[in-house]
């Protein structure tokens, strides 16, 4: 495979445009699913996948270190807010810079970059004393995470055929869950942990080497995706036709390899289609290249707020920001939430200004125990609703799972006031988090089938940039409410979910559909 792979970029760097007799041309659908299902597509799903774990690994990595790191950073209230938020900053700017610059020099070289640039960045933070250097080593990961999850998305789903594609989308994105877990099996058995190198000037003790252990799946699979071919819907997009062929001929032999040599000898994305862009950067300056870059990162942007995508686009950005904004929002503070029931007993909304007679060695045993053990059991709450997902996404469409989980949401939320302990506390957010769950699930597939391959990372920055924002302002606007009286944030949370679930009805039905 490595040989052929070598040869396929030999191919590329040739900039084959050559367009076959119109006579002899296959349509890419029609040219996929001749390549068969097998061993190369689950191939494509186990190293996606853990490439998406690898940035929930690093997203949810913070929120287990934070009370180890506290002291050793010396940081205030305010400093843990912004490095709650500064991950998002970075995810925010990436998201829309990476996917555009995907849609313009190709998925695997742009995915490959990304997850280095994020492994990279929680490396260095690892390694630092100081707050600040910790911070900017936070936000330069956060630009790769924003990277890597558009790309890696755009990329997997160009391997799908249309039978195929809402099924395994679901499969990719309950690999974030798997992320969820790895994250907080590894805080559990490092953190706590007595280990590391200790001087008078440099400390690397066990949540500095949680942060560096947690860099290894993005790392890894930045590896991994040197050995694999570029997406051949995109190849086909920029007019390299002939090299998209050589793609779908490996798929062939990995898939089928008893069988005959593959029968289609052309192959396009549309009769009717022409690339949109073709240049050739290596011939341009530094300079002239980046100012091309721009030029085309405006373009395909601007494609998207015109007919015939302006509609969708608008659509997905309301719901994008409706669910971010109610997920981060809440997520990020269900530890908050669960501090509050432990120590004062009670619904989380009401006011004590002293806990109850305890002291401080048991309060600080029962919440680590207890902080741990919530976490593995938010992550695998996940897990009835991606499992749904796999199942019914084809079966009853994107869009209604959509509406029903983002309604759903919100009025799980309401019951959250009237919880009294903390396995009530816990059982209602491992409600939200499996009812949310086929939420995200059908907003990806959505993402990566309503736009067209010219554009489809550039929507899906974009896309996830307002995500981020929406996170970062979920959770400021929550820190501000939250002692005033949670039920606030709660109805506001609340609201916009059901807010968001009922407008995705505008969006058009893509199952089953074909996607250029």
């Amino acid at each position: 495979m490595m040989e052929e792979h070598q040869r396929l970029i030999n191919n590329q760097a040739d900039g084959d445009i050559s367009l076959s007799p119109a006579g002899e041309d296959t349509l890419y659908e029609d040219a996929i699913k001749r390549t068969g299902y097998g061993k190369f597509h689950w191939l494509v799903l186990i190293l996606c996948g853990w490439a998406v774990s690898s940035d929930a690994i690093e997203v949810l990595s913070v929120s287990f270190m934070l009370p180890s790191a506290e002291k050793d950073l010396s940081m205030s209230s305010q400093d843990k807010g912004w490095l709650n938020a500064i991950i998002f900053v970075g995810m925010m700017i990436g998201g829309y810079f990476w996917g555009s610059l995907a849609d313009r020099h190709g998925r695997r070289t742009i995915l490959m970059g990304s997850l280095t640039v994020n492994g990279l960045g929680g490396l260095v933070s690892s390694t630092s004393q100081v707050f600040w250097i910790f911070l900017l080593a936070r936000f330069i990961s956060g630009i790769g995470v924003g990277g890597s999850i558009p790309v890696i998305f755009s990329y997997f789903t160009e391997f799908q055929p249309k039978e195929k594609r809402g099924k395994m989308i679901s499969a990719l994105a309950t690999f974030w869950m798997f992320g969820n877990i790895i994250a907080a099996g590894l805080a559990w058995s490092v953190i706590p942990r007595d280990i590391g190198y200790f001087s008078p000037n440099f400390k690397y003790n066990s949540w500095r080497i949680f942060v560096a252990l947690c860099t290894i799946p993005s790392l890894s699979s930045a590896v991994f995706f040197v050995f694999m071919p570029e997406s051949p819907k995109f190849l086909l997009s920029v007019g390299q036709n002939k090299n998209a062929l050589s793609v779908l001929r490996l798929i062939y032999r990995k898939n089928n390899p008893r069988l005959s040599k593959y029968d289609v000898t052309s192959v396009v994305l549309d009769r009717d289609y022409r690339p949109t862009h073709q240049s050739d950067d290596r011939q341009r300056g530094c300079v002239s290249g980046m100012s091309q870059n721009l030029k085309s990162l405006m373009s395909t942007s601007g494609e998207l707020f015109r007919p015939p995508l302006l509609r969708s686009t608008v659509v997905m950005l309301i719901i994008n920001f409706s669910l971010s904004f109610g997920y981060y929002g809440l997520w990020m503070w269900f530890p908050e939430l669960f501090h509050r029931v432990e120590l004062y007993g009670g619904s989380p909304c009401d006011h004590h200004s002293t806990p109850p007679n305890r002291t401080d060695n048991t309060t600080k045993f029962l919440d680590s125990e207890w902080i741990y053990f919530s976490g593995f059991m938010t992550a695998l709450s996940n897990l009835p609703g991606n499992l749904l997902t796999i199942y019914l996404m084809d079966q009853i469409g994107r869009k209604l799972l959509l509406a029903t989980s983002m309604v759903g949401s919100g009025v799980s939320v309401f019951f959250i006031p009237f919880v009294r302990d903390r396995w009530q506390n816990l059982a209602i957010s491992c409600l939200f988090g499996a009812v949310s769950t086929i939420g995200w699930n059908s907003l990806d597939v959505l993402s990566a089938e309503l736009f067209p391959t010219n554009v489809r990372s550039t929507a899906f920055g974009i896309l996830s940039g307002v995500g981020r924002i929406a996170a970062i302002l979920g959770n400021v606007v929550f820190g501000e409410l939250v002692d005033l009286h949670c039920s606030i944030p709660m109805i506001l949370v609340a609201g916009l979910l059901v807010f968001g679930g009922l407008i995705s009805i505008r969006l058009p039905s893509t199952v089953q559909t074909d996607i250029h």
